[in-house]
Order: C-alpha cells, then sequence, then structure tokens
C-alpha cells in the first residue's frame, strides 16, 4: 500500500477492478514473487481508461521495467499503438525484451536502452501519450523534453507523484527522502502554477498526476 488513502478504500477498489488474466497476470505474479515494483493494479486501471479514451497510436513511457505497463498499454489499444520505451538497466530490459517477445509485442513496443536525460533531447517523434515512472527525482528534468514531444491534444501521465504522502505531509518526510519529496513538489508546483497547462493530481496509487495543454480558446 501506498499510504495515501485509507486502506479500506484501496482494498475496496482493487476489488471492483477484479483479475487480469493471461500476460498481465503473469507479469504480475512473476513482479510480485521478484519483488520488482510495477505500477499498482488502481493505476494500471487508469493507464487502460486513459488510453481507451485517448486513443493514442504513438506512446512514450519513461522506465520500462519488466514491460508489464508497455504491454498493459498496447493491450488496452486493441494493439493500435506503437510505444517506444526508455530503460537503463540492463538486467530490466533482458527480462521486459523476453516478456515482450513471448508475448509477440516485439512489433508494437520498442526499447530504448539508457538514461532518460540523454535519449530525450535526441528523439524527434511526436507521441499522443507520455507515461513518466522513471527517476522520481527527475521529473522536473524530464518534463520540458517531454513536452517538446508532447502532440498539440496529448497527455503526460506522471506517477508517484505523492511519494507515499511524503509530498503532501511534512509529517510523513523521511530524511533519507527529502530531496525526491521537494523535487517532486517543485515538479507538482511547476505544472499548476503553469497557464499554459491543465493538471490534475489524483490520489490513487502513488499519486498520478495528468497534464495537457490549455485550449487556446479559454
Amino acid at each position: 500500500m501506498s499510504g495515501i488513502v485509507q486502506e479500506y478504500i484501496v482494498d475496496y477498489i482493487r476489488g471492483l477492478i477484479g483479475e487480469d488474466t493471461g500476460v498481465l497476470k503473469d507479469l504480475e505474479d512473476y513482479a510480485t514473487k521478484e519483488h520488482v515494483p510495477i505500477v499498482q493494479k488502481e493505476v494500471a486501471s487508469f493507464l487502460k481508461f486513459m488510453v481507451t479514451i485517448q486513443k493514442p497510436k504513438k506512446i512514450l513511457e519513461l522506465g520500462t521495467a519488466i514491460g508489464y505497463s508497455s504491454i498493459l498499454m498496447n493491450i488496452a489499444s486493441n494493439g493500435n499503438s506503437i510505444i517506444t520505451t526508455i530503460e537503463r538497466e540492463r538486467d530490466m530490459i533482458d527480462i521486459a525484451e523476453k516478456n515482450i517477445q513471448n508475448y509477440g509485442f516485439e512489433k508494437k513496443i520498442k526499447i530504448l536502452e539508457g538514461d532518460c536525460l540523454e535519449i530525450l533531447p535526441k528523439l524527434e517523434e511526436k507521441y499522443d501519450l507520455i507515461f513518466m515512472d522513471a527517476g522520481k527525482g527527475h521529473y522536473n528534468d524530464f518534463f520540458p523534453y517531454c513536452l517538446k514531444l508532447l502532440e498539440y491534444n496529448g497527455i503526460i501521465i506522471a506517477d508517484n507523484v505523492l511519494f507515499r504522502g511524503m509530498v503532501a505531509s511534512d509529517e510523513l518526510v523521511q530524511k533519507r527522502k527529502i530531496t525526491i519529496v521537494k523535487r517532486m513538489r517543485t515538479y507538482l508546483d511547476m505544472l499548476c502554477n503553469n497557464n499554459e497547462l491543465v493538471t490534475s493530481v489524483i490520489p490513487i496509487g502513488d499519486g498520478i498526476a495528468i497534464t495537457t495543454r490549455r485550449n487556446t480558446d479559454e
């Protein structure tokens, strides 16, 4: 549990979502067994929802891990999304590549190996949806590149923005996490005080922030 909402609410929401089957269930089981962090169940459900209504043709993901969220988003798009995902950890890439190939997603999901801050400046394509789930302390650095790569009506979804509730309450902040907390607060302040953007912060999972450009006629 992330600790940002009451546990009974989290349990209830997860009960409503139900269990995944097939490849997603296989990957969830692997992540649980091997203690690999993947998006929480309610965040996974939210990603499915956003992909379903947004219908993105091109998705950029920051943070591949074992490939769970990339595969989830491609399934949610009925295979209509091409996903580029960035990962710096070689051991994670090896696992993700194996999963992508074993389950037949190699034509839909491409992994770029390296640090996000090294790769983002080199990208030229535009993306309909960008999912940030890597390097929580660097969201401020990632964002300008992501906004530049975002289609005009695209959306950016950032995970873990409330970081175990610490971002919202000084009483919860652990000393060794102060830097991440400060940077995440700066990230949210930057988004919410930018008149060219519209951002909503939602307390599910570990907190997510959804950002898009403001309509020009407002």
